[in-house]
Parts: structure tokens; sequence; C-alpha cells
């Protein structure tokens, strides 16, 4: 069940809000949270029921693990080791198989001895609730956790705003907050009401609105034909836009149902096209995940605590591994993997500029900078969408302009075979061209349009900034902004005006990108 449904946002929403407050009430926070860890449960087992199961048996494994974990003598340092790595191997192993059998069995191995071999289905979320149970698991070893509340626990892990696409808890965020008061706060339900009604506008009108732009054009060049530099450029500009409004608006609908419990999720976004530098992007974009990566894997292979080139290696492997969490396929590994060179190379350039020639460079403009780096990020982005290395490499190729391609689509012909053989695609075929050239002006305003307000408006939690809506996760981000968001008029009439245009288009086909991952 997706947030963005006429089933969550009219019954399921409604009936957990009222059953929970009432209960709450009555009889007191913790029956309140059993309310919230059923309707958790209810609201997984929704997309599939027998994958219910693999949740409560991790659920239950990883509990049983930290409890042994954390009733070991401080001496006691091997044992608690050896539990922990028992506990990590458990979770990959789960998640290993669900998530990666097909890509290993299908595509590494391949041939005539596995072409008998069943599809494993991947159960919804895992690499989510995955990497939260090795994270406390972890951190019980390190004796960051103290004893730990099977209720607090499950709904740590279940908790429905973020079940299915994070942000990525940590438990020192969550687990003193489910302690709260039995009061209910308004405040707290307006604030969540104005998140969830902004990341449903951006998710159900922004996002899906670009995404017709983007799928066609990529679906073509993953069958092996050539498209022009134009439709190239579109699409995948259309796709970044897609993803950002996407996942951002899913993250801002996930912080305000959380907000109306009176729970805060950390930031997980925050205006990541605006970023002058790839670091700067890795710390604004999926932040939760740019941190887990950091603290449980970077720093664990020794950080840059082991020497420059072992700590540009460390960066690399931490990538391409951040890549493969993403999907089991070649292309998000060649995605990571970029990401780790894009790192490798902005760390390189930052430790010559501080000794050597290269400190005298003066500084470039901030909007070159912006555009240098928006424009490495889209290339990875195509790999990151595309199905096929080939598919991805032809895209590449045809926005570079390397295979002659350079051309507007009416020279599409000379590549194109007839209408017909694309229908597979679902493209709206008109003449000759993938993108129809009446369309071409529309769709242009469109993706400038969202460019504009992805690179200068500004985001969410500036404007609610007010309001304190999330756990700051990265303090150090500069966030210039005159714009505070009080209660009044206009921003009724923006919150209903943004959640009746969205609620208009709930019906259409629609797709969250970030369920596959």
């Amino acid at each position: 069940m997706l947030f963005n449904s006429y089933e969550f946002l009219f019954i399921f929403l409604p009936l957990t809000v009222v059953a929970f407050f009432c209960t709450q009430q009555l009889a007191g926070m913790r029956a309140g949270k059993v309310i919230l860890v059923i309707a958790s449960l209810v609201f997984y087992s929704l997309n599939r029921l027998d994958h219910l199961a693999i949740l409560l048996v991790s659920i239950a494994v990883n509990f049983l693990l930290a409890q042994y974990i954390l009733k070991q003598p401080k001496e006691r340092t091997k044992r608690k080791w050896s539990l922990t790595a028992v506990g990590v191997f458990f979770n990959l192993a789960l998640l290993g198989w669900f998530k990666y059998f097909n890509f290993v069995a299908h595509d590494v191995i391949g041939g005539e001895m596995t072409a008998g071999w069943p599809q494993v289905a991947l159960p919804i979320a895992i690499s989510f609730f995955t990497f939260q149970q090795i994270a406390f698991l972890v951190d019980a070893r390190n004796c960051d956790v103290r004893e730990i509340d099977l209720l607090d626990y499950a709904l740590f892990v279940t908790f429905f705003p973020q079940l299915i696409a994070g942000p990525i808890v940590h438990h020192n965020e969550m687990m003193p907050q489910f302690a709260r008061t039995n009061d209910i706060d308004w405040t707290d339900i307006a604030v969540g009401l104005t998140l969830l009604s902004l990341g449903l506008f951006k998710k159900v009108v922004l996002a899906d609105s670009v995404a017709v732009y983007a799928s066609p054009v990529f679906g073509v060049a993953d069958s092996g034909y050539i498209v022009s530099s134009i439709e190239a450029w579109l699409a995948a500009l259309a796709y970044t836009l897609q993803l950002y409004f996407d996942f951002s608006g899913y993250s801002d609908m996930a912080i305000g149902l959380a907000r109306m419990f009176g729970i805060k999720l950390p930031t997980n976004f925050y205006s990541p096209y605006k970023s002058t530098s790839i670091i700067g992007f890795w710390r604004r974009w999926h932040m939760t995940l740019s941190r887990f990566l950091r603290d449980y894997l970077y720093i664990p292979l020794g950080g840059s605590r082991v020497g420059e080139a072992r700590r540009y290696l460390n960066l690399f492997i931490t990538m391409v591994l951040g890549g493969i969490w993403h999907g089991a396929g070649w292309t998000f590994l060649v995605w990571g993997a970029l990401h780790g060179f894009y790192l490798v190379c902005n760390h390189l350039w930052l430790s010559l500029k501080k000794r050597g020639s290269l400190a005298r460079l003066p500084k470039g403009p901030r909007w070159f900078k912006v555009a240098l780096t928006l424009f490495v990020v889209v290339l990875a982005w195509v790999y990151f969408r595309a199905t096929t290395i080939s598919g991805g490499t032809a895209m590449i190729t045809a926005m570079l302009g390397l295979d002659g391609s350079f051309t507007m689509p009416a020279d599409m012909r000379r590549y194109i075979p007839m209408a017909g053989t694309l229908e597979q695609f679902g493209v709206v075929f008109v003449g000759e061209n993938i993108i129809p050239l009446q369309q071409l002006p529309a769709a242009c305003a469109l993706v400038i349009g969202l460019l504009a307000l992805a690179l200068f408006a500004p985001n969410t939690h500036q404007i609610m900034r007010h309001y304190n809506p999330t756990i700051d996760t990265n303090p150090d981000i500069e966030t210039p902004t005159r714009t505070k968001w009080h209660p009044n008029l206009f921003g009724l009439l923006l919150a209903v005006g943004a959640a009746g245009a969205s609620t208009l288009l709930l019906g259409r086909a629609s797709e969250f990108l970030y369920f596959q991952f």
C-alpha cells in the first residue's frame, strides 16, 4: 500500500490515527504503541502477507541477539564480537538471498545450469529494516545501547511512516521519543498534515508528471535502438527530476506522518541539486543512508586514519557497496563506482588545493560549481535508471553527441524502425519520433520549471523551519533563506490546494521508484 493511494489516505491513516489517540488517552502510551505496532504490521502485510513472516523472524532474531550482547560483561569483548558477527551474517544472508539471488543465479552465473532455477520475490523494505538492525547490533556491541524493551524495539523497526522507504533511523533518535506523554499536540498534527500535503504534491503532481518523458526513451535505448541527443538529454533530466521529487516527496510524507503521532524523523533530503561539489551532494542526498555508510562501513574500513591512498580506496569501496545496496544489477554497480570515482576526485582536488601550486587557483563562481556537480550527477543517474550497461552507455553517447546523433528528433527516422515495434515500451508514438515533436515544447517547459524549483526554491525544511520539522542529521549545511512558515490563511489555502490537486491525480498510474531498492 502506497502513501499516495486512496486506501491509505482515506481508510488506513484515519483509522490508525483515531485508534492510536483514543487508546493512548484511555489506556496510556504503552497501549498506544501496541496500536502503532499492529497498524505497522498490517500496513506491511497488505503488500504481501507471506513476507510478513520474514519481517517478524528478522525482528525476533535481532532482538534476541541484541539482548545476549547487552547481557555480556564489558570484559567479554570477544563474546560480544562473536554475537555481533553472527547477527551481521544473519542479516546480510537474509538480504543476499532475497535481493541478490536472482542476479547472481541468472546474470552472474547464467547458462543452462541456472536456467530452471526459480525467481525469488523481493520483500519490500528489506534493505531498510536490515540496515537499521545491523546498526543496532553494532551499537549494542559498542555499549551505545542500554536495556531494550521488545515493544519499543518492534516499533523502532516497523514504524510504518519510515518502514517502506526510510529515512534509515537510529535507535537513539527514536526510542527516547517513544516515552512521550499522553497529550495530543495539535501543532504536531497540523505540521504533519502540511508536510504530508506538500510531499504528496511533489510525488503525485510533479514526479509523476515528468516520468512520462523518461521511461519511453530509456526503454528504447535499453533495447538497442539509437536515440537522439535532444531526446536523451530530455529523458535524463526528466528522470533526474522524477527521482528527486519522488523520493524527497515520499520522505516529506514519511516525516509528516510520523509528526502526526508526535515522532520526529531525521532529515533525509536538503536541496541536493544545489550542491557545489559531489561531497556536498552526498551530505544532502539520502542523508540517513550517507550517515549509515559513513558510520558502519567507511569508518570500520579505516576511514581517513590509514593514509591518503587507503582513504581513497575506502571511499571507492563504500560507494560501490552503496550502489549494490540500491539494487542487484550491473548498472547499480557502475553508478556506485562512478560516485566513488567522483568522491575520490573531489577529495584529491581539495587535498591538492591545500598544498602546492593549485592553492593559488582562484575560486570559481558558485553557479559553475553547481552546474558541474549536477552534470556529473545526471550522467550517473543514467546508469541508475537504465536496465542494461549497453542502454546506459547508448544514452551517455547520445547526450555527448559521440555517435553522430546530435540531431533533432525529426531525424530519428534513420534510426528507428516502424512505430509498431515500440508499442512494448508504452510509447505514445506520432510519426517517427520517440517523443512527438508537438510535445517537445511542453516537455522542455516542464523540465525547466522543475529544475528551477530544485535549484532556486526553498526546500520543505527551510519553509517550515520555524516548527523544527525534523531531527538535524547534518547541521553543517549552509541554509541561507529568509522564508519562515507560520500558520495563516494563505498557508492553509496552499496546503489545501496541494492536497486537492494531488487527490484528483491519485487514480492515475504511478510508480514509487525506491520500492525496488
